[in-house]
């Protein structure tokens, strides 16, 4: 057996892998920043080494062969573990007093960055790096320590530590509320006729918390009227504030809108299927600045009303 045949080269195994993922040599190479013909023409070196069909052709069109699928499945793992393995050398050397943290947009503006001096007043010496992202964090292949998340917990390979059970509230600028006012004065429960006519805002990470809201309350989901989606539950607030319509949001995150009566929340909070976590690898389980700012968040939220 020639063993140049059992190790092609990396060019070809990156240009293989991501044309079978994205099943086109044109987002192939939009990805790995290379022109669609060179992309092609990898692919095609690699099946000439490997006196294999990994790919069928109809058009512009590529579909992976059975052999070209499972090739792809293999050499995707063995991808991330490189990945992963050249991410941990090149973090190595990081300064042990830093500590890289991706925190979902919202929370991290509303709840995080207004209590974050409160850690530094504890440990002057240590940094937070913070980095807001929705889509979750890949340990494997992203520079990151540690992540603020939210979600049911079963996160694979990581370790995660539940800070906040998640309170959705039903929130509405006070001048678009009358009916649900007049509810809140007669009981304590929504019903039709007080949602009737309010266009429902929705987030679309969470794209079934009216439905559970409804669930809770015995509501008719398919009664309501929904209404335009958001990405950013930040965005969904400015617009129940500007009066578009009324939103589901965490509790802990409209506390401030609340206080100042910009927003109205005529109903009782009701718990969600989701909470907030703090999810790091392995790797950094010993890391002095993961140890600290994993307490101090435990901590802070352990003193939350």
């Amino acid at each position: 057996m020639n063993f140049r045949k059992l190790t092609p080269s990396m060019s070809l195994l990156l240009a293989f892998e991501a044309s079978a993922r994205h099943e086109s040599f044109t987002r192939a190479a939009e990805e790995l920043s290379l022109t669609q013909s060179a992309v092609s023409r990898q692919v095609q070196a690699l099946e000439a080494m490997l006196e294999l069909a990994l790919f069928t052709r109809e058009g512009k069109r590529i579909i992976p062969t059975d052999i070209g699928r499972a090739y792809m499945a293999e050499i995707s793992h063995a991808l991330t573990l490189i990945r992963s393995a050249t991410l941990q050398a090149l973090t190595s050397n990081a300064p042990k007093t830093q500590l890289r943290v991706a925190t979902l947009p919202t929370f991290g503006a509303k709840w995080l960055l207004p209590r974050l001096h409160r850690f530094y007043q504890a440990h002057p010496d240590l940094q937070i790096d913070l980095d807001s992202r929705i889509e979750a964090a890949d340990f494997a292949t992203q520079a990151l320590d540690a992540a603020i998340v939210v979600g049911d917990g079963r996160w694979p390979g990581v370790t995660a530590h539940r800070l906040y059970a998640e309170e959705l509230v039903l929130v509405g600028n006070p001048a678009a509320l009358p009916l649900a006012r007049k509810a809140r004065r007669r009981a304590a429960a929504p019903t039709i006729e007080s949602l009737e006519g309010l266009t429902l805002l929705r987030v679309r990470s969470f794209p079934d918390a009216w439905r559970e809201w409804c669930a809770h309350f015995g509501l008719p989901h398919d009664a309501l009227r929904p209404g335009p989606s958001f990405e950013l539950t930040s965005h969904l607030i400015q617009a129940v504030v500007a009066g578009i319509g009324i939103g589901l949001v965490p509790r802990m995150l409209v506390e401030d809108e609340l206080k100042e009566s910009r927003l109205l929340s005529p109903f009782e909070a009701v718990p969600s299927s989701r909470s907030y976590y703090l999810v790091y690898p392995q790797r950094v389980q010993r890391h002095p600045v993961l140890v600290a700012f994993r307490d101090w968040l435990l901590k802070e939220l352990a003193a939350q009303p």
